[in-house]
């Protein structure tokens, strides 16, 4: 009986509103007709690099490098400019899996640039773009670079301004690599992704790096993205 009585309850609301919305006139409705907006003449002005980062990514990316500071030389060992995917997979300690996992992750194309200073002091930075068709290659690959850089002992790390929550990494190693016949060789390195585009860069001397110096490399070639 409850449950029925709750049922002509809400039926006898609904009848009270029809009731009462009879005596009411009727709500006009909006005329179907509206105002002609008239078309804008001309074409309209592609966006600018500046307004548009691909505009910028999708040309030349060897103009996106920064420049090489004057007085210094390229690294004689490095490729300059352009790399291709073997180029690229060429710069790890295992070039055949690096080729097979960045060919998989829609590797498009890279380049690079590099500089000496004295005998010790050398920088190297690699652009490499990808299609980003079915995976996120450059934030997977940013991923990799922060996460074997952070598998170093004695590392220091700093989030890179500029890239966004958790998309860029400097790091410094304070214990430097030590090889028979070798000086000591104290490296750092910086991580980043924007959009489709993975930076990474390496700096290595034999004598300890401040954070400054690849913050300061790092935010340079990142304002560039």
């Amino acid at each position: 009986m409850v449950a029925a009585a709750a049922v002509l309850g809400t039926l006898a609301g609904t009848c009270v509103g029809y009731l009462v919305q009879v005596d009411r006139d009727p709500t006009p409705l909006p005329p179907l007709s509206q105002p002609v907006v008239g078309q804008a003449e001309g074409k309209v002005a592609p966006l600018s690099a500046a307004q548009d980062r691909q505009v910028a990514t999708d040309g030349d990316l060897r103009k996106l490098l920064v420049d090489r500071p004057r007085g210094t030389r390229a690294v004689p060992s490095l490729r300059e400019g352009w790399l291709d995917l073997a180029d690229y997979a060429d710069t790890y300690n295992k070039p055949s899996v690096a080729f097979v996992d960045a060919n998989g992750d829609g590797f498009r194309r890279a380049v690079a640039t590099s500089w000496r200073v004295g005998e010790t002091y050398s920088v190297v930075i690699h652009l490499v773009q990808f299609r980003q068709k079915t995976t996120m290659g450059a934030s997977e690959w940013a991923d990799n670079g922060k996460y074997w850089a952070e598998e170093r002992d004695h590392t220091r790390s700093w989030p890179l301004p500029g890239t966004g929550e958790d998309n860029g990494m400097v790091y410094v190693h304070d214990e430097p690599e030590r090889k028979a016949g070798y000086l000591p060789l104290y490296t750092a390195e910086a991580h980043a992704w924007r959009g489709d585009v993975y930076m990474e860069i390496y700096v290595n001397d034999t004598e300890p790096i401040p954070k400054a110096k690849i913050m300061d490399l790092a935010e340079r070639q990142v304002g560039k993205l």
